[in-house]
């Protein structure tokens, strides 16, 4: 699968929207994502398009600053009403996550992963932008958008083969 070879962290982006289609793919590639328990899963998605409401969020702390000339941010939330296995909702998250980042390089977007949880002080920012109950726990934003001039998806060769060890360390 080329995407998983190719996708980057993007962190600027053209001024071209993305469409709405693709941010459907994104959203239903994300919700087929690998989770603790079928029918189960704890992920719900906001989607925002409002530049008012994207620049909130990147003024959420310093490591949020790229979503400010994202054309779409989409967040993350783990809905512990849902999740059948409570300690696992992190790693279900972290799931639907990838698996839309992937769909991003797919679909000739750019993105970059915004942490989120379990940063009480992020996570709390989050409840009150977006007025969230006790039992909606934000997990991260994905910031996407058409990759500006110079910024693409494109493979780096991450492997090292030293840290690969079998049967034993």
């Amino acid at each position: 699968m080329e995407e998983i070879y190719k996708r980057r962290s993007i962190r600027k982006y053209s001024s071209k929207n993305v469409e709405d289609e693709k941010i459907d793919k994104l959203l239903k590639t994300a919700m087929q994502a690998p989770g603790s328990r079928l029918g189960s899963e704890p992920w719900e998605f906001i989607v925002v398009k409002n530049k008012d409401t994207i620049k909130k969020l990147s003024d959420m702390d310093l490591n949020s600053k790229p979503l400010s000339g994202a054309n779409v941010a989409i967040v993350l939330i783990a809905n512990m009403n849902t999740s059948h296995f409570k300690h696992a909702w992190e790693q279900d998250m972290a799931a639907a996550a990838t698996t839309l980042l992937l769909e991003a390089s797919y679909l000739d977007l750019g993105a970059v992963w915004i942490n989120v949880a379990p940063k009480e002080d992020r996570m709390n920012y989050i409840r009150n932008l977006f007025d969230l109950n006790d039992y909606l726990r934000p997990f991260n934003v994905i910031s996407l958008g058409y990759p500006a001039n110079g910024e693409e998806n494109k493979f780096i060769n991450k492997y090292h083969p030293e840290r690969v060890h079998y049967e034993e360390y």
